[in-house]
């Protein structure tokens, strides 16, 4: 396809009931965005990093800020604001220079959690906080004091913030994650905490972390099943902190038992925390512990996601203006490895980036196929095929126009290629259905587990073939690509 620029002839207006957007102008798509999660995606950062260099572009990652478990959930109950781990493992993760020593240093600070026994962690927090901890070794000065003084910062307002009902625990904490906080609170701003952690890390100026909303406030979603159950915030939904108790076909909403050792709905609204009054107890509930090692099967397919207000109600909120800019500048949107219903759909649903991703100027909407199941998307009765990541992901995108669900033949408008490996565990692929709706497919060869399983791809054959794709080089359908490294 010629990629000369040319003034595209008048037409006229589309009609209001076409799905599809006008074009806009080929001059301002340049540019690669990446949805993802936190952990997963982090394995491919270099990866991304090697295409946008080959085309010399700016690259975008979009990350979502519903996260309400682990450490972050205790943050959100005593301060509010948004889920801000998977923000922060994305910025640390980018620090170049991994042989220069402070950069090193600030790497493992930023990464470095407090033990798991609260008054252990409290100890080492102060050690922290009076700069005699060993982590500050190698930290320039003016860097140190400059993230002490945040630091500093959060703990004052920890220490506000005590009462003899509410206490906030060390357990477990990011420091990173304490630091980003801190930093909100200074400045009021999460997209200044944001920069200022950006700074610091050093993250080159052609890579941006943009969250998916560009707030103060905690935001949580919600999961509908196939079944009619309803499961409220995202820890609950992708790894609970304890069983779940599941009532299938019962259209109720689907909490976690709560532990002997945590308050009851009632002594909820005795303690102090950043929660409204009143907000589901779901919601409110410590989620400082919990595994992704031993998960419990759904009781039903994830069918939908969305936001949700404290007390359940469903809402549509419009997503960070910064996002759609960077969609609306690019040519390339990546959906990348990673949970599917809590770490991609989250970022899709919201107002303004379904609309952008359909452009017809967004060539080349990339899907990276996880090479395992999981929780989200592997109920033993029903384990989803490639066909319904993709359903899952057009439909989310449809909901974000507030269209209804899309037929297959509209898939296209939101995945056109697909890169995938094949294992047990892998999801089915039907090759000749989605060569039928348009979508275009690379199998990989990825290396294989000492038990013999795949489920891993092999970071130069995905760099090549995505580079294959963004510019262009080989567009023959149902192609396939062996990974030449594995003996």
């Amino acid at each position: 396809m010629d990629d000369t620029l040319q003034l595209p002839a008048p037409r006229p207006a589309p009609r209001p009931s076409s799905p599809r957007p006008k074009a806009a102008t080929p001059a301002s798509a340049s540019g690669i965005v990446v949805f993802s999660g936190g952990s997963a995606a982090n394995n491919l950062v270099d990866v991304f990093e090697h295409v946008r260099d080959t085309n010399d572009c700016c690259l975008s990652y979009v990350i979502p800020i519903s996260d309400n478990g682990g450490s972050t959930s205790e943050i959100i109950r005593v301060f509010g604001g948004p889920g801000i781990g998977d923000v922060r493992s994305r910025l640390v993760r980018l620090i170049p220079g991994n042989n220069d020593p402070e950069r090193k240093a600030i790497k493992n600070f930023f990464n470095h959690r407090l033990p798991k026994v609260d008054n252990v962690a409290q100890a080492e927090w102060f050690a922290i906080l009076e700069a005699g901890h060993s982590l500050w070794d190698n930290i320039s000065s003016p860097k140190r004091e400059l993230i002490r003084s945040i630091l500093n910062t959060f703990n004052l307002e920890v220490i506000k913030r005590m009462r003899p009902s509410s206490r906030f625990d060390f357990s477990g904490a990011s420091i990173g994650n304490l630091f980003l906080t801190g930093a909100r609170l200074f400045t009021g701003s999460f997209e200044a905490a944001i920069y200022l952690l950006s700074s610091i890390c050093a993250v080159p100026d052609r890579i941006a972390v943009l969250p998916a909303l560009n707030t103060n406030f905690a935001h949580h979603i919600a999961a509908g099943l196939a079944d009619g159950t309803v499961i409220t915030g995202q820890n609950d939904i992708s790894h609970p902190s304890v069983p779940t108790a599941a009532v299938p076909g019962t259209g109720a909403h689907l909490f976690a038992p709560t532990p002997q050792n945590e308050p009851n709905e009632e002594e909820h609204e005795a303690v102090e925390d950043a929660n409204l009054p009143g907000s589901l107890p779901a919601l409110r509930r410590p989620a400082i512990t919990f595994s992704k090692d031993e998960e419990e099967d759904l009781p039903a397919r994830i069918d939908r996601i969305w936001y949700i207000n404290p007390y359940g109600q469903e809402i549509r909120i419009p997503a960070n203006p910064r996002v759609i800019d960077a969609i609306r500048s690019c040519r390339t949107v990546i959906y990348s490895i990673g949970s599917l219903f809590t770490s991609l759909i989250p970022n899709l649903v919201l107002k303004g980036v379904g609309e952008a991703i359909a452009d017809p100027s967004v060539r080349n909407k990339i899907l990276i196929l996880n090479g395992t199941l999981d929780r989200e998307t592997g109920p033993s009765s029903e384990p989803f095929s490639a066909l319904d990541f993709i359903a899952a992901i057009a439909n989310a995108c449809a909901n974000s126009r507030g269209l209804p669900v899309p037929s297959p033949e509209e898939y296209s408008l939101y995945v056109s290629h697909m890169i995938y490996i094949e294992g047990p565990k892998s999801p089915k692929v039907d090759r000749p259905r989605l060569a039928s709706l348009g979508i275009d497919m690379t199998r990989l060869y990825g290396p294989r587990n000492e038990d013999g399983s795949g489920g891993r791809y092999d970071a130069k054959a995905l760099q090549q073939t995505l580079e294959s794709i963004v510019g262009r080089k080989d567009t023959r359908p149902d192609r396939s690509r062996r990974n030449t490294l594995i003996g």
